[in-house]
């Protein structure tokens, strides 16, 4: 019986990778190296013979070492460590190098499909940005919470801080839903930043309010936030900082996924999606459920 389930879900699934066509004919199995046996089909519309693209597509390695090696990548050892624990553990020889392309690969595709899901947030939202070091430069890394559901609802990587930086770092926040207020801190580009975007002429004021938290004045820092910096910046430090300006924004973006999508937040019990009201079911192996619903709907 749960064969049988397990056919009905794959057949569901398939697709012919060169014209999408559903209209297709098992044609036996591949033997692989690092995957074991793949299912061939043939394409009646184009004619051609297909493996199905499950998300691990022309991969060599299977998909649970590949994602055993970006959660674990993301959560704490570097590529080298998480080579070496391949090797030891499953007699898996693979480049660190490897490791890193789908880390980046799979993160930027898991990116584009969370970002198009509807979200249910709250109407509180805290931001901030913080110093992250990249090869002796100071840049800069904004994120913005919900606190009804600890869910990061937007972020943004820059070189510096200003008042451009913060529009871009501001609408991001609110793509996902518009809260009531925003807090930050009492940095000067965010007053300007809020006037250019919410000034409202009909009713002489912002349609979201800006709440400043001014620590030099209350000695109350905006901690909603930084407990969340606190986080990420733990997990930049054991890189020892960031070496490419193309790289760090790709890393800042995992950590946001870890944030939101894979890890249980320790006063909630849940993950910020849940919370948000996201229907998707990620079971356990939470990257590979990702991989595979991000393959299926972008």
């Amino acid at each position: 019986m749960i064969n049988n389930k397990e056919n009905q879900q794959e057949n569901k699934n398939v697709c012919c990778v060169f014209c999408k066509s559903e209209n297709y004919i098992k044609k036996g199995y591949r033997q692989t190296e690092h995957r074991g046996k793949i299912a061939r089909y043939y394409c009646k519309n184009c004619g051609k013979n297909f493996t199905n693209n499950d998300g691990f597509y022309r991969m060599r390695f299977n998909e649970k070492t590949i994602t055993l090696s970006i959660d674990i990548f993301v959560s704490n050892l570097s590529s080298r460590k998480m080579r070496n624990q391949l090797l030891r553990h499953f007699d898996t020889k693979v480049s660190h190098i490897t490791i890193l392309d789908w880390f980046r690969k799979y993160t930027l595709k898991v990116n584009k499909f969370i970002e198009k899901l509807g979200y249910n947030l709250g109407e509180s939202f805290y931001a901030d940005e913080t110093f992250i070091q990249r090869e002796g430069k100071q840049d800069r890394f904004w994120a913005c919470i919900d606190w009804d559901t600890r869910l990061i609802t937007g972020y943004h990587y820059s070189l510096n801080g200003s008042i451009t930086q913060a529009q871009q770092f501001i609408k991001k926040s609110i793509a996902k839903g518009k809260p009531k207020f925003i807090q930050t801190d009492a940095a000067q580009f965010y007053p300007k930043a809020f006037q250019k975007l919410f000034y409202s002429n009909k009713i002489g004021g912002l349609t979201v309010e800006h709440k400043i938290q001014n620590y030099q004045k209350t000695r109350i820092r905006n901690y909603k936030i930084e407990t969340v910096f606190m986080k990420i910046k733990d997990r930049v430090y054991d890189f020892r900082g960031f070496k490419a300006l193309w790289s760090a924004p790709i890393l800042m973006t995992s950590l946001v996924i870890r944030h939101n999508f894979i890890e249980l937040h320790s006063e909630t019990n849940e993950t910020p999606f849940e919370r948000a009201g996201v229907e998707v079911d990620l079971g356990q192996n939470r990257w590979l459920s990702l991989i595979k619903l991000a393959t299926k709907n972008i």
